[in-house]
């Protein structure tokens, strides 16, 4: 299949609406490998948040399809318990041989802190050659590579225009005034602009990030470097106080479903799904499983979340999921050459044809006008982005004291200043 087309086909796909995967998985693995006696077979470990079939499996069904005798042995693991449940497979010695993880050290699943405890194997050049420029320290560690990037994922607001349209909501609003304008409209009628799983932490951090998008690294995009060098903290930081401000103004105003700190992830399917919520702040590949639930005129986009007043359209992209190999497999011959066909244009597509994330080694060639992206190419291709902030974080502490945080402002528990200040004491200095 020439590049041509392969890069149209996948640009229609990605023309399809998307949910918030979120996925990644692990039950017990085989670090031994044994996944049948069969050398050329191997375990596989990812995450996942709901009972549909994850884009990891589909991978892994495809590859056994174009691979006759190779058997892969997947373990979903569930997402909010994953990076916990890898890290004991892990250190008990019987973890699957290939692992889905998180660049850098900032999340759970971070495989920073797992190189170096000495659990994964270093890859070779594939891996290395699809690390995104300025992003060496999230996937290796003394001059080798730990982790192969799968995706180059979007971080905004996946909206259902369709949803918008029919309540009256004929173009994304670009500034806050507008966006609380039509919360106050929808709320009016029992529906939201915004849905949250406020009881599940990660989006609530995910929901912060992306707004702290536009309130911090627009104006400051190195605050993590300055923050990691002692010059600045999070309780210093105008920007990130606006930002927790900006998720208390959101409630208060009516922006979110009612009940949004109990909310669960279905809160977000569900509300997309069926047209009460407008919107969320979900990672970009999110909208292909919502879609499938969804009416055809939803016609889901990724919208940048409004500005400050005086700010500009900022939005987070980076790759945020990896392919890792257990140090101990005694099936790496099998594992690398896994690794090696998920780098290739084929295995790229049939993965985000079915997550609807970009795939890592061919986003730039794409043509984004007609797609789920269209409303941030602009955004994209000037570089008015940042790298998800808690992958470079250096512990997953200071990513569980935002989202924890942000649960407590939702339920009035907790305040703005008690969050940033438990943000720098997770940091450690």
């Amino acid at each position: 299949m020439t590049q041509h087309r392969r890069v149209t086909r996948i640009a229609g796909l990605l023309a399809l609406p998307v949910t918030a995967v979120l996925v990644l998985a692990g039950c017990s693995g085989s670090g031994s490998g044994d996944a049948g006696g069969d050398s050329n077979s191997f375990t596989f470990t990812f995450a996942t948040s709901n009972n549909l079939e994850s884009p990891y499996e589909t991978l892994a069904k495809e590859y056994m399809a174009a691979n006759p005798g190779v058997t892969i042995t997947s373990n979903p693991t569930p997402n909010d318990k994953y990076g916990e449940t890898i890290r004991t497979q892990l250190q008990a010695g019987n973890a699957s041989d290939v692992i889905i993880t998180a660049p850098g050290a900032g999340d759970s699943r971070g495989l920073i802190p797992l190189a170096q405890a000495g659990f994964f194997e270093p890859l070779g050049d594939t891996a290395t050659s699809l690390v995104p420029t300025g992003s060496d320290t999230l996937f290796e560690l003394d001059g080798k590579t730990y982790g192969q990037p799968l995706d180059f994922t979007i971080g905004a607001v996946v909206a259902s225009m369709g949803t918008a349209g029919m309540n009256g909501i004929t173009s994304w609003p670009t500034t806050m005034n507008d966006f609380y304008a039509e919360c106050g409209k929808l709320a009016g009628d029992g529906k939201s602009m915004i849905a949250i799983a406020g009881a599940a932490a990660p989006n609530a951090g995910l929901t912060a990030q992306g707004i702290a998008a536009t309130r911090v690294y627009a104006s400051d995009p190195n605050f993590n470097t300055e923050r990691a060098e002692g010059k600045t903290t999070f309780a210093q930081s105008k920007g990130w106080a606006d930002t927790l401000q900006t998720i208390i103004d959101l409630k208060d105003k009516g922006c979110f479903q009612a009940g949004a700190e109990g909310g669960g992830f279905d809160a977000i399917t569900n509300g997309l799904a069926q047209g009460t919520s407008v919107g969320s702040f979900i990672p970009s590949g999110s909208a292909v499983e919502i879609a499938a639930a969804a009416p055809a005129e939803a016609d889901f986009k990724v919208q940048p979340f409004p500005p400050a007043t005086g700010g500009k359209p900022f939005v987070l992209a980076s790759s945020n999921y990896a392919a890792s190999i257990n140090a101990k497999s005694q099936k790496k011959d099998a594992a690398k050459k896994f690794l090696e066909w998920l780098a290739t244009p084929d295995a790229q597509e049939k993965f985000y044809e079915a997550s609807g994330l970009l795939p890592i080694s061919e986003y730039k060639n794409l043509d984004l006008s007609k797609t789920i992206y269209s409303e941030v190419v602009d955004d994209i291709s000037n570089g008015s982005y940042t790298t998800l902030p808690s992958n470079v974080w250096p512990n997953p502490a200071v990513y569980d004291a935002l989202s924890t945080g942000v649960q407590g402002l939702l339920t009035g528990q907790s305040s703005i200043d008690q969050v940033l200040k438990n943000m720098d004491a997770a940091w450690g200095n």
